[in-house]
Order: C-alpha cells, then structure tokens, then sequence
C-alpha cells in the first residue's frame, strides 16, 4: 500500500487519477471496474464493483490519504459516518471533475491535507483550495509548530485559544529557550504582531495577549501563571540523558533514576531525545525496556569513544570492567554535541546519569556519532 488513496467515479475522474498516479508515485489508484481499460493490473490500479460508497468504508482508515474525484458535497457525504478525531483522521482532499481545484477537506494540518491538496495541485496544474485561516493569513500554526523537528505540545487544551489568538492578529510573544531556531521560512518575514524572546527572563516585562513558550525546563509557578494562562507549551527534543548501569538493573529502577535527576533538574521528560551509553550496554534488557516505553533511541559508543574526551569523574573501577573511565558523562557529552553539562553525574542506587543540552546548531542523533538504535 501507498501512503495515500485516490478514488475516481466517473470518465474523465478516471483520467485524473491515472495523470496523478504518474506525476505523484505515493498514490494507490481506485476506480469502477465499469469504467476499466484494460491495463490497469499492469498499472497497479484497483477496480471494484458496485459503488463508492462500499469503499470508503476500508479505504478511510487504511490511509494517511484520502483524494477522491468527486464533489465536495458527496464527499462530506461519503465521509462523515467515520469521521473521529483531527488527531487520527486521515487527510482528505477533493477534486473536481475538471481538475481545475484541488480542495482541503478534512485533517487540514495534523493531517496534512493542505500540503497534500498543495502537491496534487502541482501535478495537475490546477489551484490548491486551502481554508486553513493561518495558511490563508500566512502566519504561525500553532498546531503544527516544531512537529517536523519532534516537539511535544503539553497543554494541548489551549491550542484552540491561541490559535485564535493568532489568526486575530493579537500581541503573540514566542519565548524560545532551546530547540532549532529554523521553524519559520527564512524567505518570509515573521507576522509583526509576534515577537521572539529567547528567555521567560527578557519577557518579564512585555506586553502579549498570548504565548508560545518552547524549553525543556519546568517553568515556575510564576512563570506558568504568566506565560500558560494563554498559552501553548512546547517541549523540543534536546535533553540527551547518559545512563550507565550494572549488568541486570530492572527498567523500573533506570527509569526512576532518569525521572528523578530529571526532576532535580527542573527539566521534562517530554524533551528528552536519546539516551545515551558505551556501546556493552547496547543489549542491557532495562535500558532498551526504558527506551521502548518512551520512545527514546538509543545511541552508543565503544569504551575508546568515550575515553577520548574530557571525564569529569573518571573511575578505575568502572575501566576494569568497560574499559572506559566513564560511561554516562562522555556518552551523553558526545550524543548531544554540548560542551557541558547539565548533570554531570548522579548515582541512584545500581544506575549513574548524566544530562546534557542539545546545542541549537546540532543535528538528530542519527546523522551524528555513535550507533543509534531504535
């Protein structure tokens, strides 16, 4: 299966959807075996019997995409009985009969249905139809800032607010204390209703109607009372967390270890974006337990890797086992490219951690040093 789904009904939608297929290779093409030609096994395309509305049932949940060739009417039609959340729906795009407009119907951000209508629209030289107001008013989506780096919305109940908040032209103060700046197009001027501060600090004393605050710290409670009434937090992925441990700790006591230095250090566990460890560990059943409940990869080093750099801390002890004269400080210092650090050691019983900050400048884990493992 393709990613996205189009579904044709009549003649001349027949057409589209074969001129789609060859212009956007991502497409699984059905359409009424009335109306078949002959080649489409050839093709990969799908004919079925009987009518449309037998289809959407399977074909609705089965994709990231749904581009259907029919009016926008019936397709509002066709979809609603299966219609659930904007978090899990699919992206839905209509075209006309014609392809002179290619429509955005439904999941328009989370989605993806306005890129989509966006690049079918390209293959077919018609105009994209996108009634997003902050795609029309070409401004900040609140909904979709930082999800392409992996941010995490916290207090996603005050999404709604402040995207109107947005789309209104109110005062918008961004506080950004960590994560990639690159969020907004450098060829495009910021809206100047919003202003970036890169602190909570430098906002004290502005001015705004609501915020956008994106760091990995756990704000006051003056700072939340400030800053959250309205607005929406964001957690960028830049904490790297170095864990080493003895061989057979249980995943329960890693991962209170990691909550618990996290905590001291008024940091979330929603930015973490890898552990980190000397590469013996690779196979450690409680590291990888910890890292597959939250997500998090696992980057590894071999003990000269981690010998290489400064060890605030080194032990003879932990070298006549690892061969390294630390684990968690010099793994975490090497996947997160920091130059210090956050946490540079702390014991919790059978596990040592380590924290570092991702500098803004550096790349995901994958593109860098060491062996990722997912």
């Amino acid at each position: 299966m393709k990613p996205y789904a189009v579904v044709a009904i009549t003649k001349h939608g027949v057409d589209i959807a074969r001129q789609i297929q060859i212009g956007y290779p991502l497409v699984d093409v059905y359409y009424p075996a009335k109306l078949a030609r002959g080649d489409e096994e050839a093709l990969g395309i799908q004919v079925y019997q009987g009518s449309v509305v037998q289809q959407i049932p399977r074909l609705f949940p089965a994709y990231q995409g749904l581009i259907g060739i029919v009016s926008l009417g019936a397709m509002v039609r066709l979809i609603a009985p299966w219609i659930k959340d904007k978090r899990t729906d699919p992206a839905v795009v209509v075209i006309d009969d014609r392809a002179r407009h290619v429509i955005s119907v439904l999941s328009g951000h989370l989605g993806g249905a306005n890129q989509l209508a966006r690049d079918i629209a390209r293959v077919l030289h018609a105009t994209p139809v996108i009634t997003t107001a902050s795609d029309v008013g070409e401004t900040v989506a609140v909904d979709l800032l930082g999800r392409e780096f992996g941010w995490v919305i916290e207090n996603e109940n005050l999404i709604t607010a402040v995207s109107a908040a947005v789309v209104n032209e109110e005062r918008i103060l961004v506080i950004q204390e960590a994560g990639e700046r690159d969020w907004w197009p450098e060829d495009k001027p910021l809206p100047a209703t919003i202003q970036v501060v890169d602190s909570c600090d430098a906002a004290t004393d502005m001015p705004f109607d609501a915020a956008l605050v994106i760091t990995p710290r756990i704000l006051t409670a003056e700072e939340t009372a400030r800053f959250l009434d309205r607005g929406v937090l964001y957690r960028p992925k830049v904490i790297v967390v170095g864990i080493g441990c003895n061989r057979g700790t249980s995943a329960e006591e890693i991962d209170r270890a990691i909550h618990h230095v996290l905590a001291e250090a008024h940091l979330s566990p929603l930015s973490v974006r890898n552990l980190a460890t000397i590469d013996l560990k690779a196979d450690e059943p409680g590291i990888r337990q910890v890292a597959a409940r939250y997500g998090w990869p696992v980057v590894t080093y071999s003990a000269e890797e981690l010998n290489r750099g400064p060890i605030l801390h080194p032990s003879e002890t932990v070298f006549r086992y690892v061969g390294a004269y630390g684990v968690s400080e010099p793994a975490a210092r090497l996947s997160s490219g920091a130059s210090e650090w956050v946490v540079e050691k702390v014991k919790h019983g059978n596990v040592t951690v380590s924290v570092c900050l991702v500098p803004p400048d550096r790349r995901p884990a994958s593109e860098k040093s060491g062996r990722v493992h997912p």
